[in-house]
Parts: structure tokens; C-alpha cells; sequence
């Protein structure tokens, strides 16, 4: 199989190419441009590199977020074209799941079975999206929603589970600056940067995904924001009587 996977999240994303699970190819993004100037022509390179064709393509993989409202409607808006053009599979993958298995793979670490995974990076604003996770016998479950949420409040969640937690970031100081990241180090917490190039474990998990069946309907796929829009945010309505 060949896969194509896209991040659009936040200003490092990636595009990565796969074949048969092996990576070929990979581009990050890097010059602050904006994703609809960047990614068709990155995502050309990365198929010329394979010497792979749109049409050869078996599956896509796309980050749903969480991240940035124009970032993640770009990358969606481009597969879902695709899906559309070519008829390829396509699975949306979560930007913090994908954050987990990068650092998961790049090594277990002490952490046992059961334990705490929190994988988080800087939202801006003074927030984090992040995510808590526990070991199952099936692998890792998440513990609540995805979130954005004040860095402090996160270390507050972590606190109430138990045991030590592996953190899984790309944005360390934002926890570890923090007043009472000392409190989580001597409960045995250990921090792990991972690097933003998330594309490639965005493809394993869409192959792994596709293999048991959980492919994403085109139509239906859709972004997990969690945060609302500047729009949203800003936006005063009409302005109100005063009595």
C-alpha cells in the first residue's frame, strides 16, 4: 500500500509518503508560508521523490486537529477533493494521538503498564491542546475529551490520576516552566520532545486503522477544533439596547 498523509494543524505541519509502512519520503513545513500556497506543491515533491503518481495512491491520512481553523480546513478541504477526484480510502487522525505514538515509538521509556500519557503542544493564548491517556491491555484509551486548556490546569488534571505520567510534547517549557512541574518530576513524571514532522505517524495510524476496517466517510469527515474561532471569539453581536 501506498499512503499519503497531510498535517495542517498548526505552522509545523508535515507531508509524508509511505510504502508498505516504510517511509519515503517527508517535507516539513518550515517557512511560515500559508498551507494553500504550501501544500500542493510540497506534496508534489514528495511524489515526484517516490516516483508516485496521485493515482497510485491506496490511502490517505489526515490531521483532524486539534489546531488552527485555517491550517486544518485546508489540509481536510484538499483530501476530501481527492477523495472525491481519484475515490481513494482516506482516515482522519488526531494530531495529539499521532504526538502519542511518535513518542511512544521513539521509545518506552520506564513508564509501566497502566501508566499516565499526557501529549500536549502550545496553543497560543496561554493554552495547550492536550490529551490524558492509560495504559489498557488494548493499548492506550484517553482518559476524557481532547482539550485546550491553561498549562497549569493540565498539570492539575495529571495530578488527580495516579501514578507517574509520561509527557509527549513538542513544546516542553510551556509544563516544565511551570511552578509545580518539581511536584510532578518527584512523582516520577519524565518529559519527551518529540519532533513536529507528525505526517509519517499520521500514515501508520490511518494504515492501522484502514487494516481493521475503520476508514473515514469523505463526506462526513470533519475537524476537531476544540477551540472556538477568532470569529466566534471576537464577534459582539448586535449591539444592545441601554436602558
Amino acid at each position: 500500500m501506498v499512503t499519503l498523509a497531510i498535517d495542517t494543524s498548526e505552522t509545523r505541519g508535515s507531508v509524508a509518503l509511505l510504502r508498505e509502512g516504510q517511509s519515503v519520503a517527508t517535507e516539513s513545513h518550515t517557512d511560515g508560508s500559508d498551507y494553500s500556497e504550501w501544500l500542493i506543491p510540497a506534496v508534489g515533491r514528495v511524489l515526484n521523490a517516490g516516483h508516485v503518481g496521485m493515482e497510485q495512491i491506496g490511502l490517505f491520512g489526515v490531521a483532524t486537529g486539534p489546531g488552527s481553523f485555517t491550517g486544518v480546513r485546508v489540509g481536510l478541504t484538499t483530501v476530501k477533493a481527492w477523495c472525491e477526484v481519484y475515490g481513494t480510502a482516506v482516515v482522519g487522525v488526531s494530531r495529539l494521538e499521532a504526538l502519542l505514538v511518535t513518542g511512544e515509538a521513539e521509545g518506552p521509556g520506564i513508564r509501566p503498564p497502566g501508566g499516565l500519557s499526557v501529549a500536549y503542544y502550545d496553543a497560543q493564548r496561554g493554552q495547550v491542546f492536550g490529551a490524558i491517556y492509560r495504559g489498557e491491555e488494548e493499548g492506550l484509551g484517553r482518559i476524557g475529551d481532547e482539550m485546550v486548556i491553561a498549562p497549569e490546569a493540565l498539570l492539575e488534571l495529571v495530578g488527580r490520576e495516579e501514578g507517574a505520567a509520561r509527557w509527549i510534547t513538542l513544546d516542553p517549557k510551556v509544563i516544565t516552566d511551570l511552578a509545580g512541574w518539581s511536584r510532578r518530576t518527584s512523582c516520577g513524571d519524565e518529559m519527551r520532545v518529540c519532533s513536529a514532522d507528525l505526517a509519517a505517524a499520521i500514515a501508520r495510524i490511518a494504515e492501522e486503522r484502514a487494516k481493521a476496517g475503520l476508514l473515514s466517510d469523505p463526506l462526513a469527515l470533519d475537524a476537531n477544533y476544540v477551540r472556538r474561532s477568532d470569529a466566534e471569539i471576537f464577534w459582539k453581536g448586535p449591539a444592545a439596547h441601554v436602558r
